[in-house]
């Protein structure tokens, strides 16, 4: 029955810290910053947000930067907004998932334009 707890709760931190973000007024931290996944220990200790942003992964570390100068007012927001007894200390580490999704869908479409144009000189011969 825990696990059902950590995992609700882990959802709400990933909801809130969304709209969080977005009133954080320091210039380090990237307008597109995305959340990808936050990790919450099982005692609510500690919470690991991976974020990453569009522009790439030094962009990303730059917005950590900001978002560590940042913690004390998230963390107070979210303990407001989430009513926990507990609030988890927030770590921000830097992610590349959304560069390599690019990378990947990149790779996709040259796979499939390349396919394009084999059928159509395949037809051509016939």
């Amino acid at each position: 029955m825990a696990g059902y707890r950590i995992d609700r709760i882990t959802e709400d931190i990933k909801r809130e810290l969304v709209l969080i973000l977005r009133e954080v007024k320091d210039p380090r931290v990237s307008e597109m910053l995305t959340i990808v996944k936050v990790d919450v220990s099982s005692d609510l200790s500690y919470c690991k947000v991976y974020v990453s942003d569009v522009s790439g992964i030094e962009t990303a570390k730059e917005s950590v930067k900001g978002l560590k100068a940042a913690s004390g007012f998230i963390r107070r927001r979210l303990g407001s907004s989430l009513r926990l007894r507990k609030v988890p200390e927030l770590k921000f580490i830097a992610d590349d998932s959304i560069e390599k999704g690019f990378e990947l869908f990149d790779k996709l479409k040259s796979i499939h334009i390349s396919d394009e144009i084999s059928e159509e000189t395949e037809n051509d011969e016939n």
